[in-house]
């Protein structure tokens, strides 16, 4: 493994499962923490393509064995930090939920990934990123009058849920280094998805947000923040929210003289905006757009498929994007100038450093050979 970043030296155990806790424990592998995911022996799996499991080593462990509930509460011992992403009830259930832990490491920080939260009406209940931003009012406040837009599973699982998982963790674990006290960190995605409509909630106490949706300047309704399709069937993104970048985007789009397009804040000309902008966008194929305005202050980007964005020129100079044995992914965020971080290398097989983790952590031979003796690692360990 390839550990390097500000994380260097931090000891983290995942309990495997889906979506915001393994991208959470991938976001801390790659800034240089010893990330071990626990996986169900016989597990499938591991490989480059699995970005989100990057980075890490896999010990298997049978959780119904009684030695290995043992010898993962040893390994949580010798941990900073434990994710699990499990139903409320589920990691007690197994022997191995927060006041176990804790009694066993009291600096330990336990974060815990779920949709609704611990507690609550709703916490035991199924449930997927689109039901989570929808409680949240987050859902209702994207798309057309007609209906709210699905959005990539962005907001809830991944931003309300994994950056939240990550940030707290780490603030927990800056309190435990200070006073050798470990907590509970609860991370509901409901919850995350909520702050991050901060910016929302300011602009409606100020009066400033209709709650209609597609009525406002950052949610489609302005004509000037928007994507527009080219002669070529691409698109293109503008969204000059201040007068002088309005301003140039008019110039550069020979509008600057149209009195249907003076004043930029009047929704009631929004329509007839936007049918302007149509039409102008509409002339030119999406590269003439580019070699036109991208770069200026006209606050523009063509709208790149994935595969493009990998080889846009700044994407390339920044160094955006990475090949993993042969899979392209994104390279570690943010960048640090002292402690740069770096991915520690593909996904692995489960349970396929289950002895070298053990060995690392401290367990002896003999330890290791009885635990494989018990079944610990189940049949195939």
């Amino acid at each position: 493994m390839n550990a390097q970043g500000p994380l260097r030296g931090v000891k983290v155990i995942e309990f495997v499962g889906l979506g915001p806790a393994p991208f959470a424990a991938m976001l801390l592998s790659d800034m240089g923490a010893d990330v071990v995911r626990i996986d169900r022996p016989g597990a499938h799996g591991g490989g480059a393509a699995e970005i989100l499991a990057r980075g890490r080593r896999s010990a298997a462990f049978d959780l119904k064995n009684p030695a290995a509930v043992e010898a993962c509460l040893d390994l949580i011992s010798r941990a900073d930090i434990l994710l699990e992403g499990y139903r409320p009830g589920v990691m007690e259930r197994l022997g191995l939920g927060p006041d176990i832990a804790l009694k066993r490491n009291p600096a330990l920080v336990y974060g815990r990934m779920t949709g609704w939260g611990q507690h609550g009406p709703l916490a035991h209940a199924a449930g997927h990123d689109i039901n989570y931003i929808s409680l949240t009012g987050a859902l209702d406040a994207m798309g057309t009058p007609e209906s709210p837009a699905i959005p990539l599973n962005l907001v809830g699982d991944f931003g309300g849920g994994s950056l939240y998982l990550a940030f707290g963790v780490l603030a927990a674990l800056t309190h435990a280094r200070t006073t050798g006290e470990g907590q509970v960190v609860d991370a509901a995605i409901v919850d995350g998805a909520a702050s991050l409509m901060g910016a929302i909630h300011q602009l409606q106490a100020m009066g400033m947000w209709s709650r209609g949706r597609a009525e406002n300047l950052l949610d489609g309704g302005a004509a000037f923040y928007g994507a527009y399709k080219c002669s070529d069937g691409k698109h293109v993104s503008i969204g000059p929210l201040e007068p002088e970048f309005y301003a140039l985007l008019l110039d550069k789009l020979s509008l600057k003289d149209d009195p249907v397009m003076a004043n930029p804040y009047d929704a009631s000309q929004w329509d007839a905006q936007r049918g302007k902008l149509e039409a102008a966008f509409a002339s030119r194929t999406r590269d003439e757009w580019c070699a036109m305005l991208e770069g200026s202050d006209a606050c523009f980007a063509p709208v790149l498929t994935t595969d493009e964005a990998a080889s846009h020129p700044h994407m390339v100079e920044r160094g955006v994007f990475t090949d993993v044995a042969g899979v392209r992914q994104a390279a570690p965020a943010p960048r640090f100038s002292k402690t740069p971080g770096a991915i520690q290398g593909p996904a692995p097989a489960p349970g396929a450093d289950t002895d070298s983790v053990l060995s690392d952590w401290g367990f002896d031979r003999n330890s290791i050979a009885a635990l494989r003796s018990a079944g610990a690692f189940g049949s195939k360990g």
